[in-house]
């Protein structure tokens, strides 16, 4: 059994660490933290020549058509350098939600400007603070009117909401007929400019990964703007919606996985050199012990993450399985070796200057969003029927 990256997937790997190394530096990422939008277009404009912002994105309509196992390798090196951006949600998330469930013709509007790096789309989902995945828990409507629907309500924690183009709101169509979570829910292409649609910026615990709350006042959109495919019904774009999510899930947990590596390489880099009594810190053995626990923890997480992102494109009806063990178990490595690499460094490890609060601030960001690890391990244990 072939456990490995393939040769091409080790080729994308070392040229996206070294052009992150070479462009996406700790400097640049504190310089962008800093800033108000927590976006830097020149570095966009960067990864989008570099074909990364059209990895999932079909051929035809100007992508790389690789599988997400393509993109999971991305979000690895993207999670090392901690790298600031709308990536998971504009090309990850959005990408897989239009790629399942959009119209040709939506297809053609957003997927080649996405990849271009034109256009930044996101998933406009929660209405609140509870940290579970559920259809239950959407009550924001899209009401039916002539030739099309009127939106009412407001979504938080929208990633890169105040910079989106695209937003993919998540808004009830009908009561749920089944047991699928997202049945009678429907996702809806609304530009931003629509009217009736307000934003406004949230302070984000990971400054390098903004959010807003996005507002829908009688935002009336036609019967085209619903993302139902080819003559499918309304409902069925809750699918695209379940797709999108279960790729997300699998991109936290392959950012998380790289994340950690480096937080940890980075620790281990400095025991190696900082003296106390006379020696080494890492010399003792108790430090050794805190690095040693927390490499035994990242192995197996990242087998989970290579299986979950290879499932979502080769077994789809394993997908939502291996996404949620993925995004549970990683997520959980990453806030231990985050807050074991901050220990590591001792008391300058729990300062601003020092630049291990990136890793931790992302850890718990990530561990949050879209599903804790409390909600996924009860979906493994009902996907697993235990």
């Amino acid at each position: 059994m072939d456990f490995g990256l393939s040769e091409e997937q080790e080729r994308l790997r070392d040229s996206a660490r070294e052009l992150l190394a070479r462009e996406c530096p700790m400097e640049r990422v504190r310089k962008i933290a800093g800033e108000a939008p927590g976006h830097d277009a020149e570095l966009w404009r960067t990864f989008a020549e570099a074909g990364w912002l059209g990895i999932l994105v079909p051929e035809a309509e100007g992508g790389a058509g690789l599988g997400l196992l393509d993109a999971a390798v991305l979000l690895h090196e993207l999670g090392r350098a901690v790298a600031p951006g709308p990536f998971l949600a504009s090309s990850v998330t959005s990408v897989v939600a239009l790629r399942e469930g959009a119209s040709r013709a939506q297809r053609a509007a957003w997927l080649p400007r996405i990849a271009a790096g034109d256009a930044i789309a996101t998933l406009a989902l929660f209405e609140g603070a509870e940290p579970r995945l559920e259809g239950a828990l959407l009550r924001d409507r899209a009401a039916r009117r002539a030739g099309g629907f009127l939106l009412e309500g407001a979504k938080l924690f929208v990633d890169y909401g105040q910079l989106a183009d695209l937003v993919l709101g998540a808004f009830r169509t009908a009561r749920p007929r089944g047991a699928a979570d997202f049945d009678g829910v429907g996702l809806f292409a609304v530009p931003s400019g629509v009217r009736g649609l307000k934003k406004e910026a949230l302070i984000s615990l990971d400054e390098t990964r903004r959010s807003a709350e996005l507002r829908f006042r009688g935002v009336a959109l036609p019967r085209e703007a619903l993302l139902a495919g080819q003559g499918a019904r309304a409902a069925d774009s809750s699918r695209a919606l379940q797709r999108a999510l279960d790729a997300t899930a699998i991109g936290l947990a392959a950012e998380s996985l790289g994340g950690a590596e480096r937080a940890l390489e980075r620790a281990v880099e400095y025991v190696k050199v900082r003296e106390q009594f006379g020696r080494p810190v890492g010399s003792f053995q108790a430090v050794q012990h805190m690095a040693a626990e927390a490499a035994s923890r990242i192995e197996p997480a990242r087998a989970l993450v290579w299986y979950a992102a290879w499932a979502f494109d080769a077994r789809p009806k394993e997908a939502s399985l291996a996404a949620s063990m993925a995004k549970a178990a990683c997520c959980d490595v990453y806030r231990f070796v985050a807050r074991t690499a901050v220990e590591l460094h001792g008391g300058i490890g729990f300062t601003f200057e020092n630049d291990m609060h990136f890793y931790l601030k992302r850890a718990l960001a990530n561990a949050a969003a879209f599903g804790d690890s409390d909600w996924h391990r009860e979906r493994v244990a009902e996907l697993s029927k235990f």
